[in-house]
């Protein structure tokens, strides 16, 4: 048994390929998560009740003893336990930290036998066994049992050509009003959403690959939305990036690892 920290589209991409391998996986998140890419993140069965990803079923539930249920129903539960608490009662096999926080939020080798974490703010051998790199380029998905991935830049990877322009941020505090739907395709200054009396609008013309949830209390500077340049890319706006498959890859690997060592 597996548990996950953090359901974001990233780590939906682990979850979703353990899996599909057949590892029996928990995932504990916050109660109010700040996914972006919504409609290809399991986190969002902590709004909804549940999340569907390339029809993998995510449920919500509200006690260790109910994973049981969702695993023989072949769904994947979540739970709302941003501490892990959780962890010290279902002991499980592997623990890995999904949260890409960029900063160590308390998972630690003493969690499970094998600890596993997703990009910096970690150190492999000293905070947890693993680290997998997750910025994009030549190392994404690479393996580290010693140091620390690739520290964050702040500037998103490029795509089709663009980098920081293909990634808004609040431009003020407060509850946001969505009025554009994620995999719509909208032209450079189009209105996006409201925060308040702000209007937010699209950097650039493409299609919106995220927008985070209507409602939301944002803070300025928050990451709130994504387009894509590429028109083509409407149709994987509902799933698992290349970026997120090649992460759970070499998660993928470290267990698999772990297993044949244990025979």
């Amino acid at each position: 048994m597996i548990i996950i920290r953090g359901g974001g589209d990233i780590a939906t991409g682990t979850i979703y390929k353990l899996h599909q391998c057949g590892y029996a996986v928990l995932i504990l998140e916050t109660a109010n998560p700040t996914a972006i890419r919504r409609k290809a993140a399991f986190c969002e069965a902590a709004y909804d009740g549940t999340a569907q990803v390339e029809g993998v079923l995510c449920r919500k539930i509200d006690t260790p003893e109910q994973c049981q249920t969702a695993w023989k129903n072949h769904e994947i539960p979540l739970m709302i336990d941003p501490h892990a608490e959780t962890v010290k009662q279902m002991q499980p096999e592997a623990v890995i930290d999904g949260i890409l926080a960029k900063k160590n939020l308390g998972t630690n080798r003493k969690m499970a036998p094998l600890t596993i974490a997703l990009g910096p703010g970690f150190t492999a051998g000293k905070d947890v066994d693993y680290v997998i790199e997750t910025m994009r380029g030549h190392q994404l998905g690479r393996i580290l049992s010693k140091g620390c991935a690739i520290p964050n830049t702040g500037i998103p990877g490029i795509i089709g050509g663009y980098g920081a322009e293909r990634v808004i941020h609040a431009p003020a505090s407060g509850h946001i009003h969505v009025t554009a739907e994620i995999g719509d395709f909208v032209e450079a200054g189009d209105t996006l959403a409201a925060i308040g009396e702000t209007h937010v609008t699209a950097t650039l013309t493409g299609v919106l690959r995220g927008i985070i949830r209507d409602g939301y209390p944002v803070t300025k500077g928050l990451k709130i939305a994504d387009i894509d340049p590429r028109k083509e890319q409407k149709e994987n706006c509902t799933t698992i990036s290349d970026k997120a498959r090649c992460i759970a890859g070499g998660v993928l690997e470290v267990v698999v690892r772990h297993d044949v060592k244990k025979g």
